[in-house]
C-alpha cells in the first residue's frame, strides 16, 4: 500500500505537512501545560512543587513505557480512527482535569495522558517524513518533529499563564481540550479510511512487560523526586519504592531474555555508539535543568510576574531556531559527530559560566539576553543531532530499540537532573545560609545600625515599635535567604561549566566518536 494513500488526494502536500507538525503539538500540550505554572497549579491541587515534579515524571514515564508497544497498536487499527480516538481521548481527560482537586485522581489522568501522548507520536514522524522528498527528508523530519517539541513548550506557557491571570483553572483545561478537538478536525478534513500499515493482531502486545517496565519507571521516579523530602533512606516509603523499581527492572530484563518477540532487546547495548548517545543524552538534560533555576529566580529574588518569564521565554526560542537551522547545516554538510557535540556542549558551557555572574539581587532585562539565547541555541545544536546520532548507531533491526535509548536518555537525564539540582540547591543553601547568619547578630554594630533604620522607616509607616523591629528582622533574614540562594546558584552554575568543558575535551579526544547517520540505510523510525 502507498504510504502516502491515506491523506485525501485534493489536500496538498504543503497543509498535509503543516498539519501533521500541528497535531505534534499535541504532545507537547499533554506534557507542560499543568507545569507552565506551578505555583497556580500546587495550589490549586493543594500539593508541592515536588508533586508536581512527580505528576510530569508519571506523564513522560508513561510515555516512555508506551511507545516500546506503541507499534503494535498502530498496526491494529486503521490510521484516521486511531487519531481520532487518541485526540478525542485527550480532551476528554482534560475536561474531567477541570473539575479534579484530588492529587491521587489527578496522577491517574496524568498517567492516562502519557499513554496518549505516546500513541501518536511516532506515527506522526512517519507520515511526516513521507512528505519530504529531499535527500535530507529523515533530517528535515526529524528537525520538524523535534522543534515542535522544543518550540512548542513557550507558546504552551504564555498561554496558559494568560488563562490563569485572567480567567481561571477551568478555562486552561477547557482551552487545552480544545486544542485536541481543533486535531480531531483536521484529522478528519486530512485522512482517508486506508491503512499506514498490515494489520498486525494485538495478542502479540507484551503487556507483562510493558506493566514492569512502567512500575520500575514509577518507583524510580518516586525515589529520585521524593528522596531528599523524605531524607533518603531514612523513609520506609523511599526504601519500598527503591525497593520495587530494582526488582521489577531486573524482572523486565530477565523477561525480554526470554520472550520469542522482545518489546526491547537488551543486544543494543553492545554497540559503544549507543551508549554513548545514551551517556550524552543524560548529560545534557542534567544541563538543561539548571535552566529552571534560572525561571525560580526571576520569581523568587527578582519578583517579575509570571506573564514577563513566560515573555522572556521567546528569547530561548530564538536561541532554538537558530540552533537547530546551525544543527541542520552540520548535518547536511556531513560535519563530524564530534565536532557538533563539541560545539554543543561549548556553548553550554559558555551560558553557565555567564550566567554565574548574574546571580545578584537585581538585574536588567538587557543583562540575560545573551546568556539566555545561548542556552536556546546549544539546546537547538545538540538536540536534533543526538536523537539522530544514537537511533542511527545500532544495525536496522534494532533501530526501534535505540529510539527507546534516546527516550530513555532524556526521562532519566530530565528526573536525575531535577534531584540533582534540588539536593545540592538545599544542601547549598543552609551552609550558605548559616555562614551568613554569623555575620548578621544582633552584635554586629552594623546589623544593629540597619535595624535601626528599618525599623524607623516602619514605625513611620504606621506600625507600632514591637512590630516594626519584628518585620525589620523578617526582612533582615528574608535578604540572607535570598542571597544564600544567589550563592548557591553561582557554585552550582559555575560546577557545571567546568564539567561541561572538561566533557567538551573528552570529546575532542575520543577518536573512536564515529559519524553514524546512515540513515538512508537504516530507514530509522525510532523515536
Amino acid at each position: 500500500m502507498a504510504q502516502n494513500s491515506v491523506f485525501k488526494p485534493w489536500v496538498p502536500n504543503w497543509a498535509i505537512i503543516l498539519i501533521l507538525i500541528f497535531c505534534m503539538l499535541h504532545s507537547m500540550v499533554l506534557l507542560g501545560v499543568y507545569t507552565s505554572n506551578v505555583t497556580y497549579s500546587a495550589s490549586f491541587l493543594d500539593v508541592d512543587v515536588e508533586d508536581l515534579q512527580f505528576s510530569l515524571c508519571v506523564t513522560y514515564g508513561t510515555f516512555l513505557a508506551t511507545i516500546m508497544i506503541e507499534s503494535r497498536l498502530f498496526k491494529f487499527f486503521p490510521t484516521k480512527k486511531y487519531f481520532i480516538v487518541i485526540y478525542s481521548l485527550a480532551a476528554i481527560t482534560f475536561i474531567l482535569s477541570a473539575y479534579t482537586d484530588n492529587y491521587s485522581v489527578f496522577i491517574m489522568l496524568r498517567m492516562a495522558e502519557g499513554i496518549l501522548m505516546a500513541l501518536p507520536w511516532i506515527p506522526l514522524r512517519q507520515l511526516l517524513i513521507t512528505r519530504f522528498k529531499s535527500k535530507n527528508a529523515v533530517i528535515i523530519g526529524f528537525s520538524c518533529n523535534y522543534g515542535a517539541l522544543l518550540l512548542a513548550s513557550p507558546f504552551i506557557m504564555n498561554i496558559a499563564v494568560w488563562l490563569l491571570e485572567n480567567y481561571d483553572w477551568t478555562y486552561m483545561a477547557y482551552g487545552s481540550a480544545l486544542f485536541q478537538v481543533l486535531c480531531v478536525a483536521l484529522v478528519m478534513l486530512t485522512f482517508n479510511n486506508n491503512r499506514f500499515h498490515k494489520k498486525i493482531p494485538l495478542y502479540q502486545v507484551d503487556w507483562a512487560s510493558y506493566i514492569l517496565v512502567l512500575t520500575a519507571i514509577l518507583c524510580g521516579s518516586f525515589f529520585f523526586i521524593y528522596g531528599e523530602r523524605k531524607y533518603w533512606l531514612d523513609s520506609p516509603q523511599i526504601i519500598m519504592a527503591l525497593i520495587i523499581a530494582l526488582i521489577t527492572g531486573g524482572l523486565f530484563i530477565v523477561r525480554q531474555q526470554l520472550v520469542k518477540r522482545p518489546c526491547f532487546d537488551m543486544a543494543v547495548f553492545r554497540y559503544a555508539n549507543l551508549r554513548t548517545g545514551f551517556f550524552l543524552f543524560v548529560i545534557f538534560y542534567i544541563s538543561r535543568a539548571t535552566l529552571n533555576m534560572c525561571h525560580s529566580t526571576m520569581f523568587a529574588i527578582w519578583n517579575w510576574e509570571p506573564s514577563r518569564v513566560a515573555q522572556v521565554q521567546y528569547l530561548n526560542v530564538i536561541g532554538n531556531v537558530i540552533g537547530m537551522i546551525l544543527a541542520g547545516i552540520f548535518l547536511a554538510k556531513g560535519v563530524a559527530t564530534r565536532l557538533i557535540f563539541s560545539i554543543g556542549f561549548l556553548i553550554f558551557a559558555v551560558y553557565h559560566f555567564w550566567f554565574t555572574f548574574l546571580f545578584v539581587p537585581d538585574v536588567a532585562l538587557s543583562d540575560i539576553v545573551i546568556p539566555y539565547i545561548l542556552q536556546g541555541v546549544a539546546v537547538g545544536v545538540l538536540f536534533v543531532p543526538l536523537v539522530l546520532f544514537t537511533v542511527s548507531s545500532v544495525p536496522v533491526q534494532y533501530a526501534p530499540f535505540s529510539g527507546t535509548i534516546g527516550v530513555t536518555g532524556r526521562f532519566w537525564g530530565s528526573t536525575i537532573g531535577f534531584c540533582l539540582m534540588q539536593n545540592a540547591q538545599v544542601m547549598l543553601q543552609k551552609i550558605h545560609f548559616t555562614k551568613l547568619r554569623q555575620f548578621v547578630l544582633s552584635e554586629s554594630p552594623e546589623t544593629n545600625e540597619r535595624l535601626v533604620k528599618v525599623t524607623q522607616s516602619f514605625v513611620s509607616k504606621g506600625y507600632t515599635t514591637d512590630d516594626a523591629y519584628r518585620l525589620s528582622v523578617q526582612q533582615l533574614i528574608n535578604t540572607v535567604s535570598k542571597q544564600a540562594v544567589l550563592l548557591s546558584n553561582m557554585e552550582i552554575f559555575t560546577v557545571m561549566g567546568y564539567a561541561l568543558l572538561f566533557l567538551v575535551i573528552l570529546l575532542l579526544l575520543n577518536r573512536h566518536l564515529k559519524q553514524t547517520f546512515d540513515l538512508f540505510k537504516n530507514r530509522v523510525w525510532g523515536s
